[in-house]
């Protein structure tokens, strides 16, 4: 079983071959920007690029081969004749249709375990503590790279399945009502995990019962056979009569897979694991809550996919780096610390970050820098406004700045004594932020990513 052109004939009936020069190992790619040599580059279209006008870009860089739009066929007139004679080159009347009818295609080729990862918070981390576990047991494995989780990046990932693979683990993000659908068709998975419902994505999704129904929905296509995965602490999720079986995790009793005990220091966090009827006990290199919750549903599914306990108990005993992710980064200029939460930002996850700073014990000043929480929909005002009133649970923070035009709200509500700034974009914040800080400075900077406030972090800190 192999992609090749035979296989795309049946999958894409439409499609049209400029040249079949089919690579052996095709591996598919939409951006230029982190394109392989060897890659099948797919020209896509959206409302603000076009992939046609990178073509040539593609072929300079080493391509395999290139699907693009018949109406766009005129852009291969830029591109050398001879380098075309030498690789695969088709069109389709849509490139964005064919990518996702193909991946689907190549997904029912298989019937080894297929992982889905969703929630609010927690995916990505959850994860990549999960292909931690696999690792350490040298289970052979497919997953989710990076941040790909809408329907393209799951596209290009299942395309990544080969026989080899013993499990597929794919993350699947959504923002609008309906994606959930369109992702658990394509990806189909065998078995599937919610990590936690929060106020997340709500201009496009609505409300919070309807996150919960969206993220439910990752079981659509499941049979009695099926087992589903769980944070049983949420009644969103627990309080609902599902037509398979599923496990929960969480802190409560009622849960399979619990942390009990709960001890949060300043730079780890310890517990006690009650695995079914069994107990363990656990120390983890973060104090971020989050953290134990994600390391249980990794924990769960681990086991579920019958990895052995001691391998897991081992492999989430590590410490695990996630980019963005409350991670620890050292500043440029002295002994100062920043850590990076700023790949996205809800109600929630800022709140969970602040108490992680809190409990960080340092002599050093602490700092925050907290851009807008985006796509909250009609309650944004209320949201910045509670975070605003939330920073009274972080007495060791010494000065706040906020970024952006929503956290205008929450500048209403910071307690009083609290010194705070506010910038309008990420480049005047890092110019007030580089002229106070002292050179120990401990510094959480948190974000929705659309805010920009990577940059920030990127032109302070050291490079890993």
């Amino acid at each position: 079983m192999r992609l090749s052109e035979h296989f795309l004939k049946n999958a894409l009936p439409g499609i049209s071959f400029v040249s079949e020069i089919f690579p052996d190992f095709a591996q598919f790619s939409t951006d230029t920007r982190t394109l392989h040599q060897g890659d099948i580059f797919i020209a896509l279209e959206g409302p603000h690029f076009d992939g046609h006008n990178f073509i040539d870009q593609a072929v300079s860089l080493g391509v395999s081969g290139l699907l693009i739009a018949e109406s766009k066929k005129e852009c291969l007139k830029k591109v050398d004749k001879a380098a075309l004679k030498k690789m695969f080159v088709a069109t389709v009347s849509n490139t964005k249709t064919a990518l996702i009818q193909l991946a689907t295609a190549w997904r029912d080729q298989f019937t080894y375990p297929v992982v889905g990862i969703t929630g609010s918070v927690g995916k990505t981390s959850t994860r990549q503590q999960l292909t931690s576990i696999l690792e350490h047991n040298k289970t052979n494995y497919v997953a989710t790279v990076g941040n790909q989780n809408n329907i393209i990046g799951v596209a290009l990932s299942v395309l990544k399945m080969r026989p080899e693979h013993e499990v597929a683990v794919f993350e699947l993000g959504i923002n609008k009502r309906g994606e959930m659908a369109q992702l658990v068709a394509l990806s189909k998975p065998t078995t599937a995990l919610v990590t936690g419902i929060g106020h997340a994505h709500m201009e496009g999704l609505g409300s919070i019962v309807d996150i919960a129904a969206e993220k439910r929905d990752i079981f659509s296509l499941f049979k009695e056979d099926n087992i589903g995965i769980i944070n049983g602490d949420q009644l969103l999720l627990s309080n609902i009569a599902y037509r398979h079986p599923v496990i929960k995790f969480g802190s409560k009793t009622t849960n399979q897979v619990q942390a009990r005990k709960i001890r949060i220091e300043s730079d780890h966090t310890s517990f006690i694991l009650k695995l079914y009827n069994e107990k363990y006990k656990i120390d983890l290199e973060s104090s971020h809550l989050g953290v134990v919750f994600n390391t249980l549903a990794a924990i769960s599914m681990a086991h579920l996919l019958k990895v052995p306990t001691a391998i897991i108990l081992q492999a989430i005993q590590k410490k695990l780096i996630v980019e963005s992710r409350f991670e620890q980064r050292p500043l440029k200029a002295g002994k100062g610390l920043m850590i990076d939460d700023c790949y996205n930002a809800s109600p929630e996850s800022m709140k969970a970050a602040l108490l992680a700073l809190q409990k960080i014990e340092t002599k050093a000043q602490k700092v925050a820098v907290l851009g807008d929480m985006l796509e909250l929909g009609v309650n944004s005002a209320f949201w910045h406004r509670q975070l605003g009133r939330f920073l009274r649970k972080v007495p060791t923070l010494k000065k706040v700045y906020l970024v952006g035009s929503l956290v205008e709200w929450t500048k209403k509500t910071v307690p009083v004594g609290l010194a705070v700034e506010h910038a309008a974009t990420w480049q005047d914040a890092l110019e007030m932020v580089k002229k106070d800080l002292n050179e120990d400075s401990v510094v959480l900077v948190k974000g929705s990513n659309g805010i920009g406030l990577g940059n920030l972090v990127h032109a302070m800190t050291q490079e890993s």
